[in-house]
This record gives C-alpha cells, sequence and structure tokens, in this order.
C-alpha cells in the first residue's frame, strides 16, 4: 500500500462512488460499505464462506445492490510487514475477485482485529457480543483507515 497505490485506486475512481471494505478469514468474511463521499465506514453484512463460487455470488450481489465502485480487501501482513501464509491466501483472493470487474486496493490490516476488540471489550460488550461483529467492524476499521488515506491524497488535497 504506497502512495502510489492509493493514488492509482482513487485515479480509478475519478467520481468517487460506494466502496466496500472485506476483511477475508478462512470462516467468515466480514464486510462493511462507505457512502460515495468516503467520509464514514459502517459494518454491513457477515458473509458465511463456503466455496469461492458462492462467496463471489454473495459479493457481487451485494456489491450490485450497494452501487459499489471498489473494493478495499485487508491483507494480513506480519507484524514486520512481511507475507506469511494468510497474506498468500488473501492476495489469491483479491486475484479472484477480477470478476467483479472493479479496482481493488489491499490495505494493511495489522492492527485491525485487535483494534476493534480493544474498543469493544471498552465498550464493555460481552464475548459473544464480540465474536458475532469482531469480522465486520474490523472490516469497518480497515476500510475508514483506507477511505482516510485516499481523502487525504485526492486531486483537491496539497
Amino acid at each position: 500500500m504506497t502512495a502510489a497505490d492509493i493514488a492509482a485506486f482513487r485515479e480509478s475512481l475519478p467520481q468517487g462512488g460506494r466502496l466496500i471494505g472485506l476483511d477475508v478469514g478462512t470462516k467468515t468474511i466480514g464486510t462493511a460499505l462507505c457512502d460515495a463521499q468516503w467520509t464514514f465506514a459502517s459494518p454491513a453484512e457477515l458473509i458465511r464462506r463456503t466455496r469461492f463460487a458462492r462467496d463471489l455470488e454473495v459479493l457481487a450481489g451485494m456489491i450490485a445492490r450497494q452501487q459499489v465502485r471498489g473494493i478495499v480487501v485487508g491483507l494480513p501482513l506480519n507484524l514486520d510487514g512481511s507475507d506469511s501464509p494468510r497474506t498468500q491466501s488473501v492476495r489469491a483472493f483479491i486475484g479472484n475477485l477480477s470478476p467483479l470487474g472493479l479496482p481493488v486496493l489491499p490495505w494493511d490490516e495489522r492492527w485491525s482485529t485487535q483494534a476493534v476488540t480493544r474498543m469493544m471489550v471498552e465498550a464493555d460488550a460481552s464475548r459473544a457480543a464480540r465474536a458475532g461483529r469482531v469480522d465486520n467492524m474490523a472490516a469497518a476499521y480497515i476500510l475508514q483507515g483506507a477511505i482516510d488515506a485516499l481523502t487525504m491524497t485526492g486531486p483537491d488535497r496539497p
């Protein structure tokens, strides 16, 4: 996620538009959506993973219903920034999103789940409540970080 990656993604969406954020896990895909002006991200639905063809179908339906123009996918890097086996799996997932025909921005998600879990604990959410919402909240955290960066590097920004 270099400044060039962010700029290229932004340039592929000159009119802005809604974005979807994905927190891709082995059992679920947490999703979040942002408004067309890229000001705030909100958790959306949790997708229970089965086979990729079905996962892609569910994502395609959600993208169509929500008029999504771009995808931000959390990339689980090691703490030192290097790839892990999980990173490679998510990169493969990103590659398989090409039938959707939308620009994709991988986004560093190293601290997303921990940050969201900490916020939920501080809000006194029960363990059961956290378990059911952490993936979508992490997707919103990832997407918010991306839209903050996208709006800071826009053509009307210094």
